[in-house]
């Protein structure tokens, strides 16, 4: 029901905009690759990284090759489904943005139609996966779908859409450990906190590149409804993350590695949210967000040094 209803909002937003749609562009795999943003993979890695906690933790440091690879998949292809949704949301608004202007749907290089044909295939192979994977796994799936589909959406109706992103990022650790263990313990609940508490931090510093653009043709996000104090939300929203990420670690058993790591963690975090207090090019605000890849990268490899009993 879910996925339908998403499915149905983007529809209607195509059709109610695109009415004398042109007639469509050759297709070639270098537009194909572009929309779906072949090229820059720290979003799939992002979403990924929540997951790959979870597999950790619910297996006690040996996840299954076979969720380790349906997960990473996974992640590829809902990564991809929500920037074409994201595209095709944005499509009037990214011809106006200076960074944007060159995504296939702005610049013309593909048309809607295509794009939900890109989209539709994606959604067939993801439900692949998920059929791979156990009762309760498929029963939480069409709300990560209906979450994909709903967030592009979101800039318009909220001024923290980057909430709504971190909570989709974080239904990837819930269905992880639910792929795991067929249900789902107070430390994946934990682990969706952080992470959504992560991802409003490091998606408000990836707003910074877009702020003024966004504030010019009506585009809410958290950098605009932060202001001057972005440097105190981002601090805020991290601090929250560790707190959460202690608390997996205490209901956990997690050995001292995995504290000393999150120490390290809170210092850079300091040291961004004390940089945020100064301007910030975008290329300075895409470096910032990229370093975040790293830490979700540090955490997953305390994660599984400190759950496994014997190291391989």
């Amino acid at each position: 029901m879910t996925a339908c209803v998403s499915f149905v909002m983007v529809l209607r937003v195509i059709s109610s905009t695109d009415s004398r749609e042109p007639a469509s562009p050759r297709w070639t795999w270098g537009a194909v690759a572009d929309l779906i943003r072949l090229d820059n993979q720290a979003g799939t890695l992002l979403l990924l990284l929540p997951s790959l906690w979870s597999l950790v933790l619910a297996n006690h440091g040996r996840p299954p090759v076979g969720l380790i690879g349906t997960f990473i998949l996974g992640a590829f292809v809902m990564r991809s489904l929500g920037v074409v949704f994201n595209d095709l949301a944005d499509r009037n608004f990214d011809k106006h943005v200076a960074r944007t202007s060159n995504r296939p749907l702005a610049a013309g290089r593909l048309v809607p139609r295509q794009a939900l044909l890109v989209a539709l295939g994606l959604a067939v192979i993801a439900a692949g996966l998920v059929a791979t994977l156990n009762w309760l796994t498929i029963l939480l799936s069409p709300i990560a779908l209906g979450l994909a589909a709903v967030y592009p959406f979101c800039k318009r109706w909220i001024h923290i859409p980057q909430a709504v992103l971190g909570i989709a990022f974080g239904w990837g650790a819930i269905m992880a450990w639910a792929a795991s263990r067929g249900t789902i313990a107070p430390a994946a609940w934990w682990l969706f906190a952080a992470t959504a508490c992560w991802a409003v931090a490091y998606d408000t510093i990836y707003a910074l590149q877009d702020r003024e653009d966004d504030r010019r043709i009506g585009v809410k996000s958290s950098a605009l409804l932060f202001g001057a104090a972005v440097p105190t939300a981002v601090g805020l929203f991290l601090l929250a993350m560790l707190v959460c990420l202690v608390i997996v670690g205490q209901l956990s058993g997690l050995r001292m590695g995995y504290y000393m790591a999150l120490t390290l963690l809170a210092g850079v975090f300091l040291w961004q949210a004390r940089r945020l207090r100064f301007p910030v090019t975008p290329p300075q605000a895409f470096t910032m967000f990229q370093q975040h890849v790293l830490a979700g990268l540090v955490i997953l490899i305390t994660l599984w040094m400190s759950t496994s009993n014997e190291l391989p």
